[in-house]
């Protein structure tokens, strides 16, 4: 009895001093990523104060366009253009460096209010001033499932700004040259307009895959299956990978978070696959025989150490390992499993096991 007290403790003084150690590492990382946010604000403003200063000018020449010689209007013009790229971009920064920081906030905030109660015990965390303060009961899974939700946010926030804002930004551009053209040479502003329309096809594929990413209406029309195929042989389009999708059993409707749930492990495997495991080839069965679903997806990339990720080893880094545990939490927390299978020249299977209901 005794032994199993002192196991008790010394388990709560190793999560109290775990916490510590993860408050003050995101306390240095805020600290740092305020000194990025005032220098990225600041480069900001100079460009905004810079393309204020090329929008006078760019006035003065369409004033005195007759006059003006075309080598001089074309420098104007391409300076702007670049002015307003680089000011849409250190804005992007900013926004970037600024979710960032929300994101490590909201971390803090979660761990701060994570266990105050181990089996009657009560447990703290270190204050900004280096005491020890109260935390609420939490679980570590609802912290890293938290986490795992803001990265996707940060991920998809990045993704917009870097592909539909940025070319919405050129569309702006674009128009603005094409109604310089208009009176002057009439050609040339046709062709603007054929460039611009060319623009406005590839930026509409890409706003249509960022939803379907964000999240495919089809999912809540027709179902987990017609989705994943889809998903598939968009996914075999776009990448060089050879992705099959093996469906036993009858094709059924499932309640929507489930099917949420298989989606979302499928696409977040396909995704890991392709970006970090470098697969030439991705291997999906989904089983809707039974009571449970049962999900595989394989590929044969660069494998990884599964006891090491599942153990949580604080010196084994892959960019795999949170988004893995987390995934597991997942299925746990409604009843289902995950299994994982890997080696660093093995490749990865992992086999997801979900009850039809509950």
């Amino acid at each position: 009895m005794d032994r199993e007290l002192r196991t008790e403790t010394s388990s709560r003084e190793e999560l109290v001093e775990t916490l510590q150690k993860e408050m003050k590492r995101i306390r240095d990382k805020l600290a740092e990523m305020k000194v990025q946010i005032d220098q990225t604000q600041l480069v900001v403003d100079r460009e905004q104060v810079r393309n204020t200063d090329i929008a006078t000018e760019l006035r003065r020449v369409q004033d005195n366009i007759d006059t003006t010689p075309r080598q001089d209007i074309r420098s104007i013009y391409d300076e702007a253009i670049e002015a307003r790229f680089r000011l849409t971009t250190m804005r992007g920064q900013l926004e970037k460096f600024q979710s960032s920081r929300e994101l490590l906030e909201q971390e803090a905030k979660l761990l701060s209010q994570v266990y105050s109660r181990i089996q009657g015990g009560v447990e703290t965390l270190p204050s900004e001033t280096g005491g020890l303060n109260p935390m609420p009961a939490q679980s570590m899974s609802i912290v890293r499932i938290v986490q795992a939700q803001e990265e996707e946010r940060q991920r998809l926030a990045r993704q917009m700004h870097d592909g539909p804002a940025q070319s919405l930004t050129n569309f702006i551009l674009q128009t603005e040259i094409c109604q310089r053209w208009f009176d002057r040479n009439p050609a040339r502003a046709a062709e603007e307009l054929g460039s611009l329309k060319d623009m406005a096809s590839v930026t509409f594929q890409k706003v249509r895959d960022f939803i379907f990413d964000l999240r495919p209406m089809m999912l809540d029309d027709l179902g987990v299956i017609p989705t994943t195929r889809r998903y598939v042989d968009a996914f075999r389009e776009k990448n060089d990978i050879d992705v099959k999708l093996d469906i036993l059993g009858e094709e059924r409707r499932l309640e929507s978070h489930r099917e949420v749930m298989i989606f979302r492990a499928i696409q977040e495997l396909m995704v890991n696959a392709r970006d970090y495991a470098n697969a030439t080839e991705i291997m999906i069965r989904l089983d809707l025989s039974g009571n449970r679903v049962k999900i595989t997806v394989e590929d044969n990339g660069r494998g990884f150490d599964a006891e090491a990720v599942l153990m949580g080893d604080e010196n084994y880094h892959d960019p795999r390992a949170q988004s893995l545990v987390t995934l597991k939490q997942r299925f746990e927390l409604v009843g289902g499993s995950v299994a994982i299978f890997s080696g660093e020249e093995e490749g990865t299977n992992v086999r997801m096991e979900l009850p039809t209901k509950d």
